[in-house]
């Protein structure tokens, strides 16, 4: 069973949340009142994540139940770091070479949103795209890690859309990779995370994204070049990694970009990811008001 926790926005504010099979939304620290009231800090708390799969099972099938929307699982990361051409055949598809080390760039924090949360054009691009990711959420702090140690360092997985603004990553002087990437709104997370134990390798997940119900991604993770180990290990050589902070892993073939003709989201235009037994993560777009 995949245990799947998450944060809901309720009536009466925020809630850590686990879901059960049911799909029914799990009060946790109304089970375990020695539980934090978020997720991020679920995971800097020692022994945090499993505290909260127990509470989970305890609630399954007797709640307390809530009801409320789904919000990104983590509102504020310490770290939004990104790895590019991370699909063999994306980087075919992009006329790139196959990288021969993880190709890194990273998002603003403020850029994430969640589940059914408007992603806004910015008026100074007209050439936005999508990108369907499998995200990490780091667990445990580390810096050198091991690949073998690697695993011990990611609590789980999410969904995400690194939305991009291609005029800006690629059209600018000297291509504007930071700028291109990490306007508001462009990092969409959710709707759960899943916790690691539960996932493996993540190496076998179908990953799909649709725009306004048409399929425009649809792949799976065994096309990763790089798997989860080998970016901790490598990004841990420079950076110490900490709880609560995600890697977006990179996407695969079918973007707006490499089609003939390109094809950009509009206002009015609904993006949806969705990886084989996370769920959908699904974002309205709209545009930015002066």
């Amino acid at each position: 069973m995949l245990v799947r926790l998450g944060m809901l926005q309720t009536e009466a504010g925020p809630k850590l949340v686990g879901v059960n099979l049911e799909g029914q939304f799990v009060d946790l620290c109304d089970v375990d009142v020695k539980l934090p009231n978020t997720l991020l800090e679920v995971l800097q708390t020692p022994d945090g994540l499993n505290n909260a799969a127990h509470a989970l099972a305890a609630g399954m099938v007797k709640g307390p139940f809530l009801t409320g929307t789904p919000l990104a699982p983590i509102a504020r990361p310490g770290k939004v770091i990104c790895i590019g051409l991370n699909y063999r055949d994306h980087a075919e598809e992009s006329g790139l070479p196959i990288p021969t080390e993880p190709v890194v760039f990273n998002k603003f924090s403020q850029c994430v949103i969640g589940p059914d949360e408007n992603v806004v054009l910015p008026a100074a691009s007209t050439q936005v795209d999508y990108e369907a990711e499998l995200v990490m959420v780091i667990g445990k702090r580390g810096k050198r890690i091991s690949k073998k140690e690697a695993w011990s360092h990611i609590a789980g997985y999410t969904i995400g859309n690194d939305v991009s603004a291609r005029d800006w990553q690629i059209g600018r002087p000297g291509g504007q990779w930071l700028l291109g990437k990490t306007p508001d709104t462009f990092a969409p997370l959710g709707p759960w995370l899943v916790t690691a134990d539960e996932v493996g390798d993540a190496r076998e997940l179908r990953i799909q994204l649709r725009l306004n119900g048409r399929t425009m991604q649809d792949s799976s993770t065994k096309e990763l070049i790089f798997g989860m180990d080998d970016i901790i290990a490598h990004l841990s050589q420079i950076t110490t990694l900490e709880p609560g902070d995600v890697i977006f892993t990179g996407t695969p073939p079918g973007v707006g970009m490499a089609r003939k003709p390109p094809v950009f989201v509009q206002a009015g235009d609904v993006m949806e990811v969705e990886i084989e037994g996370f769920g959908v993560l699904r974002n309205p777009v709209v545009a930015e008001v002066a």
